[in-house]
């Protein structure tokens, strides 16, 4: 499978991470205290959010949030796809396979559904909607649209992820996670273009790692609240005790060490959470600069962001890549690229 194009899509409403923060401490009954240290601890800059800072205050319910959802993701979506597609100069007409990932909010018919009209997609297009990977979704959806295209290599496959975890902002969460997570997560869309044979990197493997035991570290409580973060404080511990040698493991299965890895491409998850893939694989943290940088200027997308970090990179001719992503589960997905 080639990745023929990559567009990413985020929200108008451009803020600076102090705004933010005054915003919805006043919004939330959030300890101020600790929205402010997990600011200085982030690094983040500023977040694009799905609403105007003054409009989170009408989100009254989880009803008025899921609908503000459905409406401003499929906007995103659509143009995150229709730029993927122009990027690979491909028509819509021309897709024969499309996955859409998202863990913010909830709509049936499928968005997937509706973006395939809006989008001009043909009628018979083969579709599948997927909920509740989180942050690996983005690594999971290439892995899989290259399964897809192992069977139909001449045929075009397009992966989309919207998130808009702002929107998932709970008033009277006073937890730890909830303070961090409002310090931390931001809004956007992007979609891949996928082809056969064509253009671009090159999809050369892919594992997906799942550890028995571990879905509380991370996810969501949904009820009638909506949407509640889920941080396990071990989350840090278990990613330093696994995630090391299961990257070792599977670059040995192709011949390769970490060292031998030209690109790297990272779910950027938070700060501490990339010192410690850094740490346990013995690699500079100056591999993972895109990384680090896009986590910075709009902080955690979800989904997203791993394919805002893959559009951004520019890999070395001749040499592996390696995308990775964290989720729930709690999962691993690598995805061996070679450009």
């Amino acid at each position: 499978m080639h990745i023929s194009g990559v567009h990413t899509v985020l929200p108008d409403h451009r803020y600076e991470q102090a705004e933010i923060i005054e915003a919805f401490s006043r919004l939330t009954e959030a300890d101020r205290d600790l929205l402010e240290h997990f600011r200085a601890a982030t690094g983040v800059r500023g977040r694009n959010l799905a609403l105007a800072l003054e409009d989170y205050g009408k989100l009254d319910s989880f009803t008025r949030a899921n609908e503000a959802y459905a409406e401003i993701a499929l906007d995103l979506a659509e143009r995150a796809v229709l730029g993927a597609l122009a990027k690979a100069d491909v028509p819509p007409e021309k897709v024969d396979h499309l996955m859409f990932c998202s863990s913010t909010g909830l709509a049936t018919p499928s968005l997937d559904a509706r973006l395939a009209q809006r989008a001009g997609l043909r009628d018979d297009v083969r579709r599948v909607p997927v909920f509740g990977l989180g942050c690996a979704a983005g690594a999971a959806g290439l892995a899989r649209l290259n399964d897809y295209l192992r069977g139909w290599p001449a045929h075009v496959a397009l992966l989309v992820c919207a998130e808009l975890c702002s929107l998932t902002l709970q008033r009277d969460d006073t937890s730890v996670a909830g303070a961090l997570a409002g310090t931390l997560f931001g809004d956007g869309a992007a979609a891949v273009v996928a082809t056969g044979r064509g253009p671009g990197p090159e999809v050369v493997a892919t594992r997906s790692k799942l550890y028995p035991g571990t879905g509380h570290l991370m996810g969501w409580e949904i009820g009638r609240h909506g949407f509640r973060v889920v941080l396990d404080p071990g989350l840090i511990g278990f990613v330093e005790q696994v995630v090391g040698g299961d990257v070792r493991t599977f670059l040995a299965d192709y011949g390769l060490t970490p060292d031998q890895v030209g690109t790297w491409i990272c779910h950027p998850g938070g700060p501490k959470v990339i010192d410690t893939i850094a740490g346990v694989l013995g690699l500079p943290a100056s591999v993972f600069a895109v990384t680090l940088e896009s986590m910075r200027e709009h902080g955690n997308l979800s989904s997203v962001s791993v394919l805002h970090v893959l559009q951004r990179t520019r890999g070395r001719p001749g040499q592996p890549g390696l995308l990775l992503a964290l989720g729930p589960g709690f999962s691993a997905e690598l995805v061996l690229l070679h450009w």
